[in-house]
């Protein structure tokens, strides 16, 4: 008779065994033939540029999904909330309603910090000799 534990490392050795055994068959009936057209990278049906695949990537891309990921996760923490609303009572209302706000307050910062806009505007920072032909302009009128 088997122990617990026989029973587990039976199971496991098992898995291995399945996992092993597809492995070995798909490489023996799967087809090879390579040629330049599968060697090739694809990306989102853009053709390949040669170089250095090291370049700066626009970290916009990262920042919008975070976000959507952030907001995206907490809104589904309402939904359970919204199932036992009825049995909650006033206390628990009024912890959702903090939480709402602790969110909107968190998408007015993003908002304002313009994370959420795609083409962000560049600043303008001005230099001195900027300022200085500014207020030449300014004393000659």
């Amino acid at each position: 008779m088997l122990s617990d534990f026989g029973i587990v490392l039976l199971f496991l050795i098992t898995g291995f065994v399945f996992v092993a055994l597809g492995l070995i068959t798909a490489a023996i009936i799967r087809p090879h033939n390579p040629n330049p057209v599968k060697q090739s990278t694809y990306e989102c049906g853009e053709e390949l540029i040669s170089g250095s695949p090291w370049i700066k990537f626009n970290i916009r891309f990262y920042v919008v999904a975070l976000i959507f990921l952030l907001f995206d996760v907490e809104i589904v923490f309402l939904l359970p909330w919204a199932v036992v609303f009825q049995q909650l009572g006033w206390f628990a209302f009024i912890e959702m309603a903090v939480f709402v706000l602790i969110l909107l307050a968190g998408l007015a910062y993003v908002w304002a910090k313009g994370d959420i806009e795609w083409e962000k505007p560049k600043p303008y920072i001005p230099s001195l000799k900027d300022l200085v032909v500014e207020r030449k302009q300014h004393f000659a009128e």
